[in-house]
């Protein structure tokens, strides 16, 4: 297990469309562990194989020690609700820079273990919030797109200071 490098914005590959995971061996359960690790250390409680420049669709949410790592290889959104709710979102690829963001409340998703088990799942508050938020970055959606023109703009001045 090590720390690895996160790509910051703007950089592009934060853009990319991460590519399905086809092959789970230990090369994957690996990555899983540097995820893990890596997000710990940023601090954060979600993080993409992408914010570490490897353009697969694997993420590591972990809300809580004491509820466990989730590890989720291809998720998909599969449904969501018409109800949303708002929540303070950020990247650890933008440290430090946060806002109030709107999503559906609840979801159902898919997605694979690292043994490549299909599962289903619903989900609802701040776990429904990660998870639309990570599968947004492997869709190559960086947060920043789910604001106002307005409130992006003003955040990213707010991170060009922070970065100098």
């Amino acid at each position: 297990m090590s720390i690895r490098p996160i790509i910051r914005y703007p950089d592009t590959l934060l853009k990319t469309v991460c590519a399905p995971v086809t092959v789970f061996d230990e090369a994957l359960k690996q990555l899983a562990a540097d995820l893990l690790d890596t997000m710990r250390a940023a601090p954060g409680v979600g993080i993409t194989a992408a914010h570490i420049g490897v353009l697969q669709r694997v993420t590591v949410i972990e809300l809580d020690r004491r509820e466990g790592v989730r590890v989720y290889a291809n998720p998909e959104i599969l449904w969501s609700s018409d109800g949303t709710s708002r929540q303070m979102e950020g990247s650890v690829s933008m440290p430090g820079a946060t806002e109030e963001v709107s999503r559906p409340k609840a979801i159902r998703f898919r997605y694979q273990n690292l043994d490549g088990i299909v599962h289903e799942e619903d989900a609802d508050g701040f776990l429904a919030v990660c998870i639309q938020h990570e599968v947004d970055q492997l869709d190559g959606i960086f947060w920043l797109q789910r604001l106002s023109k307005l409130k992006r703009d003003r955040l990213i001045r707010k991170w060009e200071k922070i970065r100098n």
